[in-house]
């Protein structure tokens, strides 16, 4: 029995040792990762300047994200404070202590598009895998909105990963979005708007963070513990899409952020969420009934 426990000890501390190992090779990678510049080609689309455009860089703002992790002002706010996870994002107006104050227009591209700074490195949680396939009108239409919002006074940009997420981060089983990204792609074509699964499939970019380029669902990698799975939006195992067969219920969820029984959903953006129009919710709910069938959690 000595015999027994003491081989039992000596693999406990090899199994810790090497559990330390990874972890510390994780970690000082995270900080490699983080440094890193990643070197893409961008060219600045056109900044319009008529209304029509700037007002739907302005619904693009408020509906597909921007204004709820930068505030509709553009002066940052604390995104997440939850399981050791804190996200404030940056202040992007033009006012004092602005994170973007230097930006030219090639860099919003890059950060908007790309995930990363001027300089070339990754911005962290920017979830840019959303906005990569923006249309150049729609980007150029974007830009111009931030950029001609209104100076205030805002917040600095924090960012403080939990130790486990670091090391994750740093062995590359989570990824920021400049790893995820394919640089290399040109811009999309425009797809002419409306209630279509084509016009859908655009606008469900901005969904594939969470939801996955499958849109399975499950677990949103790095998110605080307490986070529900992401819900499976295709028709497979554990969808989360049959109590949504027709756009008018699915619309009534968008707009509410509740179910048809009246439950809560957690996590999901509706603050921005519900800003989408009908066009663009019409257009969302038809591309998801095309998607083919997928396991909950698959992504």
């Amino acid at each position: 029995m000595v015999k027994l426990l003491k081989w039992l000890g000596i693999v406990i501390g090899l199994l810790l040792a090497v559990v330390a190992a990874f972890a510390a090779t994780g970690w000082v990678q995270a900080d490699r990762k983080m440094a890193r510049r990643v070197e893409v080609s961008v060219a600045a689309p056109a900044l319009p300047t008529e209304g029509a455009a700037l007002e739907r860089g302005r619904y693009l703002f408020n509906s597909r994200g921007c204004a709820e992790c930068h505030g509709v002002d553009g002066g940052g706010r604390k995104v997440i404070d939850s399981g050791g996870l804190l996200v404030i994002a940056p202040h992007i107006s033009a006012g004092p202590g602005s994170a973007t104050a230097a930006y030219r227009v090639e860099d919003w591209v890059r950060a908007i598009r790309h995930g990363l700074k001027a300089d070339g490195r990754p911005l962290m949680i920017m979830p840019s895998e959303d906005y990569n396939r923006l249309t150049d009108a729609d980007l150029g239409a974007l830009i111009a909105h931030v950029k001609q919002l209104p100076p205030v006074s805002g917040e600095t940009a924090v960012l403080r990963l939990p130790p486990p997420v670091r090391v994750l981060y740093g062995l590359g089983l989570i990824q920021d979005a400049a790893a995820k990204i394919d640089h290399s792609l040109p811009p999309p074509a425009p797809v002419p708007e409306g209630p279509t699964a084509a016009h859908g499939r655009y606008v469900a970019q901005m969904c594939v963070g969470c939801h996955g380029e499958g849109y399975g669902g499950g677990k949103i990698p790095g998110g605080p513990p307490d986070w529900p799975a992401a819900a499976n939006l295709t028709p497979g195992r554990g969808s989360a899409m049959g109590g949504y067969a027709g756009a008018d219920t699915f619309i009534a969820m968008m707009r509410s952020g509740k179910r048809p029984d009246g439950s809560a959903i957690a996590v999901m953006p509706f603050a921005s969420l519900s800003q989408l129009n009908d066009v663009d919710l019409r257009g969302l709910h038809a591309f998801l009934q095309t998607l083919p069938a997928r396991d909950a959690g698959s992504r």
